[in-house]
């Protein structure tokens, strides 16, 4: 059945644009209101799990719980990104090759939950390095089937959704992730088993991919284009002439770059409490998921609008955050476990305001099967500078919090400044 009830799919997608399909195939916006609500349950419980897999917040209470060495722990984030981002150059041309991409987002949720499963059963059954050094092993496998997820998703939905409704779809499933993980960290908050209960929620993360991977499947995507369809290092080196041929490409990639402000300083926020017992990470669970719905949907239809605004809005309050996080931490290093715990619920809105625009400006951006070369190099490129800007941060951590955050805000107005040279390429308003 490829319509819906008319309530429902006026509530999830709005109709009203006679134009909403010009840019995608005829067969594929009669199927349009069937994928997106598939669609969107696919991004529902492919987010919850990662709300509840977060390397930023659960991965890193687990594997304290477990005893593994501090320096470990301080792999996650970087092994987390950096191994999804990297392999897309490659990944790209080899999904090229297939008519069909579903099949590789279901894939790739299906190894996000063996990776998961895995790194549970360490924590729980091993300790020490041992217990840590298996789990990065994991999390690379994670990593990598996260990069597949994201290539063949974009691509995927580029194919099926049309330009003004990518945004609001992905806003929508953000803010019902959001909503549900709110009732999951006020649980969390006041349960006395703390290693039981982390265990069980890496496993209920599993169970969130393999569900989104089984409706993925159910999606009406009709073949494409595979000419051109490569893989290895020759594909790698074609891919970055792109840069050159598509200065707004180039762009892209620059003003994405400097927004990495936006995650890279969430976590800082969290180190500054100085605590690690069970209510704190129930805490910032729930101030990400306050995050996720109160922000989803708005900045989805902002996004549609214009997600080039969109850029230049998150920009300026990721700017405006870090130096608030600077300020504070300088004059009065007193409050900042109460302010700083404002700071990332802030931090955390805007970031779901950078990952909307972001993933909304390349699809819009980018044409056919141009989608799946310009995400899968960008993202690429994001991986390799995520590394050095990381090690960077991290380095500037050791010395002055304040240096730390006076960087990130620097970061951020410097996005905000290269932004201003973006084209709009979203629907008018």
């Amino acid at each position: 059945m490829n319509s819906l009830p008319e309530p429902l799919h006026q509530l999830i997608g709005d109709e009203e644009d006679a134009r909403a399909c010009k840019d995608i195939e005829k067969k594929q916006c009669d199927n349009q209101p069937r994928n997106y609500l598939l669609i969107l349950l696919a991004q529902l419980f492919t987010k919850l799990a990662d709300s509840f897999a977060s390397a930023k917040v659960v991965l890193p209470f687990a594997m304290n719980a477990a005893g593994v060495p501090v320096f470990l722990s301080g792999l996650l984030v970087p092994i987390r990104e950096s191994g999804s981002l990297l392999p897309q150059l490659f990944i790209g041309g080899w999904v090229r090759r297939f008519p069909l991409r579903k099949t590789f987002f279901s894939s790739g949720c299906i190894l996000q939950a063996l990776s998961i499963s895995g790194i549970a059963l360490s924590l729980s059954l091993l300790s020490g390095m041992i217990a840590g050094v298996c789990s990065l092993l994991l999390l690379m496998l994670f990593s990598l089937a996260r990069g597949l997820c994201s290539v063949a998703s974009k691509d995927v939905l580029g194919k099926t959704i049309s330009k003004g409704k990518r945004g609001n779809l992905t806003g929508t499933s953000a803010s019902l992730a959001g909503l549900v993980s709110i009732v999951f960290a006020i649980t969390l908050m006041y349960s006395n088993d703390w290693l039981t209960n982390s265990s069980v929620l890496l496993l209920t993360a599993a169970i969130c991919w393999l569900t989104g991977a089984v409706i993925y499947q159910l999606i009406l995507e009709n073949k494409g284009d595979t000419t051109g369809g490569k893989n290895g290092f020759k594909l790698a080196i074609d891919n970055l002439s792109l840069l050159k041929q598509h200065p707004q490409l180039r762009q892209f990639v620059l003003v994405r770059s400097l927004l990495m402000s936006s995650a890279l300083s969430s976590p800082y926020f969290i180190l500054s409490n100085g605590s690690d017992d069970f209510y704190q990470l129930g805490l910032y669970m729930l101030l990400a998921g306050i995050a996720s719905f109160v922000s989803g949907r708005l900045w989805g239809n902002l996004a549609d609008k214009s997600s080039r605004m969109l850029l230049l809005i998150t920009a300026l309050c990721t700017c405006v955050i870090c130096a608030a996080g600077a300020t504070i931490s300088y004059i009065s290093p007193g409050w900042q476990s109460g302010i700083f715990a404002i700071l990332f619920l802030l931090m955390s809105i805007t970031h779901q305001g950078v990952r909307v625009a972001r993933k909304t400006y390349v699809v819009d951006m980018a044409e056919g099967n141009q989608r799946t070369d310009f995400v899968s190099l960008s993202n690429s490129i994001i991986g390799v500078v995520l590394l050095v800007f990381g090690a960077l941060t991290a380095m500037v951590a050791q010395f002055s919090q304040t240096g730390l955050f006076i960087l990130f805000a620097l970061s951020a107005l410097l996005a905000l400044y290269q932004g201003r040279k973006l084209p709009d390429v979203s629907r008018a308003c």
